[in-house]
């Protein structure tokens, strides 16, 4: 199995949605780039053998292994929604606090995932159930 060195690992700016990643095959990561963002998911894990000096071969831990966080994806895509429609159905607070912290001249700027988890919050508590997502 060769080992991929990615000389620049930073395809995406911080305060913006990713809208690239680096792609899996079976043998692991490639320097190939998809223009999508990646789906949340996680690897299976498995059990190490139980006698020692035997490993398990590197791709069993690939492909077959993969599984999408499914819950994850779904509130991803709806807060995505949300959030191009301009944030309804929410409080005068909530609405002025994300522009807050949105503002391009703040001092530190917040980076995208952490206001992804505010509109995730706030979607959650005020919006989710107006649109059917109880």
């Amino acid at each position: 199995m060769s080992q991929t060195v990615i000389e620049n690992p930073i395809i995406n700016s911080p305060f913006e949605e990713p809208t690239r990643h680096f792609r899996f095959d079976d043998d692991g990561i490639t320097n190939n780039i998809d223009q999508t963002r990646r789906i949340s998911s996680y690897f299976i894990p498995v059990a190490q053998p139980r006698r020692t000096g035997r490993q398990l071969p590197l791709t069993d831990w690939i492909a077959e292994r993969i599984e999408p966080n499914d819950e994850i994806n779904r509130i991803r895509s709806r807060v995505a929604l949300w959030r191009q429609g301009g944030y309804p159905s929410i409080t005068k607070m909530s609405s002025r606090l994300l522009e807050y912290w949105q503002r391009e001249d703040r001092e530190r700027r917040l980076f995208f995932c952490q206001i992804e988890a505010l509109e995730t919050v706030i979607y959650i508590t005020e919006a989710a159930k107006k649109y059917g997502d109880a």
